[in-house]
């Protein structure tokens, strides 16, 4: 069940981070892919860091730390679903 899921970032170390105003150019030494995100992608992978977490923390870490407003648990899912699927984060 993806609640129950922990959630958590690549390594750091296999990270190369650009911010730029609204977007972060994150080059993934991993896979060789050079990736541009914008919010929340570049929030959730601060949030998580490599210890990681669960679905209902990571949404409580964001509204609290980023001042985010409320949103979607469902919408937070699918910005996972996609950094997972692009190698950036890991369902365990």
């Amino acid at each position: 069940m993806i609640l129950d899921t922990l959630f958590r970032a690549a390594r750091v170390e296999t990270l190369c981070i650009d911010w730029l105003d609204d977007f972060t150019l994150l080059y993934h030494r991993s896979s060789g892919i050079t990736h541009l995100l914008t919010a929340p992608a570049p929030e959730i992978l601060v949030a998580l860091g490599e210890a990681g977490m669960t679905l209902p923390a990571l949404t409580e870490r964001l509204f609290a730390d980023f001042d985010m407003p409320d949103g979607d648990a469902g919408a937070l899912s699918a910005r996972l679903d996609e950094l997972v699927a692009a190698g950036l984060v890991e369902a365990a």
